[in-house]
């Protein structure tokens, strides 16, 4: 399969290169097998993504992705852009060859590092506001949290720690109510 023209066009002119020096969220990751590495920066405001920008070292279909990748998520909330896989990727460039369908599952990979990133900082400095408060509050009715034992005194809901995102969640749930990751049964 030769590359489609939505291909070649965003590997010859990838949009929203570069770093955010002062990124909210930081996500990389890489192949060994072939050498593609990909580090997306991601801005936040008002839970949307204001600002995106990549670094990529590889071949043309990952830049591509990349360029891809960072259009698809700009201005779009953090649980849309989550929402962004590689099958989507792949389909929204016209298609990649069998051997270069890697490369999708890598800037959706890469975006979704920095979202989490970005959650794990964002959730520790809320820890750090409701410390200060003295007060913890329930994802699922705003109740107030009693103290160790992770229950809600208004809801009676038991919870834990997202280990992906850092927010509270029920206890034995299948995905993180904040995040929607998938939580290991215990």
């Amino acid at each position: 399969m030769i590359y489609t023209d939505k291909v070649m066009d965003h590997f010859q002119n990838p949009r929203n290169v570069g770093v955010i020096k002062d990124a909210d969220g930081t996500g990389q990751v890489g192949n060994p097998v072939c050498g593609d590495m990909m580090t997306f920066y991601i801005k936040v405001k008002d839970d949307k993504l204001e600002d995106i920008k990549f670094q990529t070292f590889g071949c043309g279909a990952a830049i591509a992705v990349s360029s891809i990748v960072s259009e698809m998520a700009l201005g779009r909330t953090l649980d849309e852009a989550m929402k962004i896989t590689n099958e989507i990727v792949a389909e929204e460039l016209g298609g990649l060859p069998k051997n270069k369908l890697h490369c999708s599952n890598l800037g959706a990979d890469a975006l979704h590092a920095a979202i989490s990133d970005y959650r794990k900082k964002h959730a520790a400095e809320q820890a750090e506001v409701s410390q200060e408060a003295g007060k913890c509050y329930c994802p699922y009715c705003d109740g107030p949290i009693e103290g160790l034992e992770g229950a809600c005194a208004a809801c009676h809901v038991d919870l834990e720690e997202c280990p992906h995102c850092g927010n509270l969640t029920k206890k034995g749930e299948e995905k993180c109510a904040k995040c929607g990751a998938d939580l290991e049964p215990e």
